[in-house]
């Protein structure tokens, strides 16, 4: 049997980051249609994106990387530093965004902290994929 020490509780883990619901009552939200680019590999970018509603497909040249769904976020490398855009961003179904500037970010940082973690999660997990589908492309 397994005893715990006077005063030491156990450490909760942290509810997922749903950055839509964190923005869902934002005023400057915005749609773009199927089909519409939101933008271009090699674009100048200042801000990332909270998907509220819809599906995005995330291209590096001509080949889909990944699909984000609701509460993805997107161009979040765009927050680091200021290099062109790495991947193209196009909707695959009718979506609703929020741009996230720097002091947006920060501000959501500051009133959720995890908030910073989940983006540094979602920019590992895009690295650990690219460098699986390298990897693969490799291998042929």
């Amino acid at each position: 049997m397994m005893r715990r020490q006077a005063g030491v509780q156990r450490a909760r883990p942290e509810a997922p980051t749903n950055p839509a619901a964190m923005l869902r009552g934002v005023f400057d939200s915005f749609r773009i249609s199927a089909g519409e680019t939101l933008f271009r590999e090699g674009d100048e970018g200042d801000r990332m994106y909270v998907i509220l509603e819809g599906r995005m497909d995330i291209l590096v040249g001509n080949t889909v990387v990944e699909t984000a769904n609701e509460g993805g976020i997107v161009g979040e490398m765009a927050l680091i530093d200021d290099a062109p855009r790495a991947a193209s961003v196009v909707a695959t179904t009718l979506c609703r965004l929020v741009a996230v500037d720097r002091k947006r970010f920060h501000s959501l940082v500051q009133s959720d902290p995890t908030f910073a973690t989940h983006v540094m999660k979602v920019l590992a997990d895009r690295l650990r994929n690219m460098n699986r589908l390298f990897n693969v492309n490799e291998e042929r």
